[in-house]
């Protein structure tokens, strides 16, 4: 069985949320990715549940996952044109480099903040050589 500290069912010591250990859950709750999977979303219902499980990637070293009701989950709504247009320019806007106004043709690197050209030759300008002198 799951971690007993995360085997609440009744909500008593999690807050009134029914809590379960990783893979436990009941069948009936699902979480969004497997709602999504099924073509659903919540659909504005509340949380019905929800998954603990000990993790080192937060600090408090506990994730959750939370559950919804499948029997109250809506279908996903469908795509229109004006969304499918507004999902289009962002993802253009995340691989267009601000240096040179060219489409990388991959989202750039958001520590980097340009296009890979553009980095190298800023990180070879701040090094003290110069771009064309390297090339020869």
């Amino acid at each position: 069985m799951g971690r007993p500290c995360f085997w609440d069912p009744s909500g008593d010591r999690h807050g009134g949320t029914p809590t379960y250990p990783w893979r436990m859950a009941p069948a009936g709750l699902l979480t969004r990715r497997q709602l999504r999977a099924r073509g659903l979303r919540p659909g504005g219902q509340p949380v019905a549940g929800q998954i603990l499980w000990r993790s080192r990637r937060t600090t408090t070293g506990v994730r959750a996952a939370y559950l919804y009701r499948l029997t109250l989950a809506k279908p996903v709504r469908p795509m229109t044109p004006g969304r499918a247009a507004a999902l289009a320019k962002a993802n253009a806007a995340r691989r267009t480099c601000p240096e040179c106004g060219t489409d990388a043709g991959y989202v750039l690197p958001a520590h980097l903040g340009t296009c890979l050209p553009c980095a190298d030759a800023a990180e070879l300008l701040a090094s003290g050589c110069h771009p064309q002198a390297v090339a020869a």
